[in-house]
This record gives C-alpha cells, structure tokens and sequence, in this order.
C-alpha cells in the first residue's frame, strides 16, 4: 500500500500542523480530520484516537450514503480489507498457545497437496516471506473476488497449483495467497469455520459486538456503502462477495470496535507475552534482513521516526488503517468509504499522530554527502509482485528522488547514513559492495509487506 507522501500532506494542512505540541488540541484534530472530506478527498470518514484511557476524537465525517444524503455515523460499519489480516495471525498465535500447532509446522502438515508445502513453515506464511505467490495478481482472482461462480474451495484448487516465487526465507513479496491458506489452517488445527472461530475466540469476549466476517447480502444497520472516486468523479463501487476473499480480508468491523481491539492486543488481553512479542517484533529474512512486518501485521517506522504497529486495508471503495504507536499509547484508527483516491488512511493517521507524539526527527531531511554514487538505475533481482523492475535514483534542486524509469518520481526524505524514505513508510536503504568503503552496488526497498533487492545497472 502506498501512503501519501510527505509533501502532499504539509501542501493539504499546512507546515505548522506537524509540530509536536505542548498539550493536545482536540479540536485542532477535529479540524484536521474535517479538512479531508471538507476538500472532497473521500466521501466519508470515520477518525477515533485513544491515548490510554482518553479518548481524543471519535467522529464522523462526511456521508455514509450519497444518494439518500445519509450523514456518517461513529458506529457505520465499514468493510476493512486487509486489516482483517493481524485478525488471521492472532488465530494462529492463539491456537499455537492451545497446543494446537506450532509456528515451525511445516505446511505439509496440514496442507499438504500444496505446492512446495513441505518447504513452507506457517512462520513464513504469517510475514509474507514463504514464496507463495500473490493471488490478487492473477486476473481469475480479480474475476470472482466482485462476483464468485465457484465455492470457496475451488480458490484453493488454484492457489495449491501455482509454484513458490522464491525460496522460502531469501525474500517477501505480500501474499494474499498466505494469509488465504493460513485462514484455512486455523479451521483445521480449531475444527470451526474460521468465521465462527473469530466470533468466538476474538469478537465476543473483546465484546466487539459490530465486527464480523463479512456478508454482502445482510441487512446490517448503519452500514456505509462504499464509493469509487476518480478524478473528481463519484460512482457507487461494485457489491463484493466475500466468498473466495476469505481470511486475508473479509472482515466488516467499525472504529469503535478497532479501538477495543487495539487496545486489547497491545494491552495484553488477547495473546500470551510470547506469542505478542513474535506477532510485533520485525522479521527476518535467512540473511539477517530486517523487514517492517512482524506476523499479519506492519512494525516499523514512518518518516519522521515515529514507532508504529498496524495495518491498512482496501476493498471496493473502502480504505482503512488501524495502528499503535506504542511509545505514546496512542490508538488511532482511521476509515474511510472512498477507494481509490491520493489520500491514503495511513498517511492520516500520520498527520494525527504528530499533534499528540513528539516527532523524533524533522519532516524532511536532504542528503548532505556525495550523492554521485546513488545516482543510477536499479533492477529488482527478488521481491518484485509482478515481473521486473527499474527504477532510477535521480539528483533533482530539492534532493535526491526515486522513481520508474521515464515516470513521476518522488522525493527522498533522508534518515541517516544510507537510509531514505520514498514516502511515509516505505524506505529505501542502499548498499554497498564492501561494508562503508566500496562502491554502491544494491539497493533495498520496504514497503511494510514487500521487500524487494534491487541491483545496481
């Protein structure tokens, strides 16, 4: 997922609203929040923000229904796409502390008809790093995402088919594909259909009363309809059945409920001290590589240094971003029924964020050293979603940027030593061939799901 960039965001709101303040102002959030629905950025908008017991803002924007004019209210449901998937992990790391399966099974213990299975460990699948490809990438998936012909196990039927990408363990590239074969292992290890099981085992003990996997044709009250918006234009987005969708994102939940779930798993109420840290701590790749995404969900930094734990999610016309800011206790969970658009949750959140936390280092930051050996074209070698990639590094007046060859490039915020970011969490680290000394020869780049190797033409 892309997040808005930090230009975009200082040209909407102004410089001077990501300064850390003194005490927070709740209606300067208020305001902020106001200004994206105000500006015709989405349709509608739900915004809550809870630091320990103090809740910041919960608020409604916008509509949750155009054609009836139905104003959005806080408890709208709204679909949450892949947020749905720290839902999917918690599962497993529940299950795991029941003694039903351990995070080193091997696939082939449960699925074993799955290719490659007998390489894959259910750790791998949980941080995107098993090699099993992407389906959202195959056009067949895209088909029966808006509207299946076929039950759920025939989705299966194709994902066990397809190869590993890479070998497992050498590279991350975000697998719906995953997430889709953990959800049906969490239904083999419980006996229980994975919907049943998160009612039982997450929503109603957290007393998460408006969250729930997904039905296209329920009558659920106050539910927001969602919204495509292109180009000024707004057209009602296509109904989805979440028949073959499945674990990787089929949840509806509201930014009430997120807000108790938020506070619960990071609160300690929902796994064991040991399954909480594997969930939140980055992973690993076999050669040490950190990575910004622990298991179903992201753990890494966004530009200006701020500490994050969460998830974003689309669905046909919707967009959603659920994080923990764990070094303010600050629970900020943005939901919005307008997909696609250039204004991102994450990057709202961001914005929110920074009136209540102190920011560690400043907005933006130019590269002081010799730019010369950045400056090049680089091809990806592992981790590219869909074929090859080049992309070019340029020198510009306002800073080193990056980019597709011949396309739009964006700025680098610099981070320090040889680590960038190309936009609010995704960093751009390059690397040369012999520790400090030798010549730039690679180039890394994480998005929080996708970790690509990029070498230097």
């Amino acid at each position: 997922m892309k997040y808005f960039t930090a230009i975009g965001l200082v040209g909407l709101v102004g410089a001077s609203t990501l300064r850390a303040q003194p005490a927070v102002n709740r209606q300067k959030l208020d305001s902020i929040a106001a200004t994206f629905v105000a500006a015709n950025r989405t349709v509608g908008m739900v915004v809550a923000m809870v630091q320990g017991n103090d809740t910041l803002l919960m608020k409604a924007y916008g509509k949750a229904d155009v054609e009836w004019d139905v104003p959005m209210q806080t408890d709208a449901m709204f679909e949450i796409g892949s947020v749905s998937k720290q839902f999917a992990a918690a599962s497993i790391l529940l299950l795991r502390d029941a003694g039903k399966l351990s995070l080193d099974d091997p696939l082939s213990k449960w699925l074993p008809d799955v290719a490659g299975s007998d390489k894959i460990t259910l750790r791998r699948l949980l941080s995107h790093t098993s090699g099993v490809f992407g389906f959202a990438d195959q056009d067949e998936f895209e088909l029966n995402w808006f509207a299946p012909r076929y039950p759920r196990d025939s989705a299966y039927k194709l994902i066990k088919l397809e190869p590993l990408a890479f070998r497992p363990g050498t590279g991350q590239n975000y697998s719906n594909s995953g997430f889709w074969i953990l959800g049906r292992v969490v239904e083999l290890a419980s006996g229980m259909k994975y919907e049943d099981y998160l009612k039982k085992q997450i929503f109603d003990p957290l007393g998460m009363k408006r969250s729930m996997y997904c039905d296209s044709d329920a009558n659920i009250p106050h539910r927001a309809h969602g919204y495509n918006l292109q180009n000024g234009v707004i057209r009602r987005a296509p109904k989805v059945s979440y028949v073959w969708v499945f674990a990787p994102g089929a949840l509806c939940s509201t930014a009430g409920d997120l807000i108790t779930w938020t506070k619960a798993l990071h609160g300690g109420r929902v796994l064991s001290p040991k399954s909480y840290a594997e969930m939140t701590t980055q992973a690993t790749l076999d050669d040490g590589t950190k990575l910004q995404y622990g298991m179903g969900i992201k753990v890494g930094e966004e530009y200006r240094g701020m500490k994050y734990i969460g998830h974003g999610g689309t669905a046909p016309g919707f967009r959603s971003d659920v994080a923990w800011y764990p070094d303010g206790k600050l629970a900020v969970v943005v939901l919005m029924n307008t997909s696609p658009t250039n204004l991102v949750p994450g990057g709202v959140s961001f914005l929110l964020a920074a009136q209540v936390l102190p920011l560690p280092r400043p907005t933006v930051t130019h590269y002081t050293g010799d730019a010369t050996d950045l400056v090049g074209k680089y091809q990806t070698v592992n981790g590219a979603r869909i074929g090859t990639v080049t992309i070019e590094v340029s020198k510009t007046d306002a800073g080193l940027a990056i980019g597709p060859v011949g396309g739009r490039a964006q700025p680098l915020a610099w981070a320090g030593g040889l680590a960038f970011y190309s936009d609010d969490n995704t960093t751009i680290t390059f690397r040369r061939a012999n520790g400090d000394r030798g010549p730039v020869t690679e180039l890394r780049r994480d998005n929080a799901g996708n970790h690509a190797t990029l070498k230097k033409l």
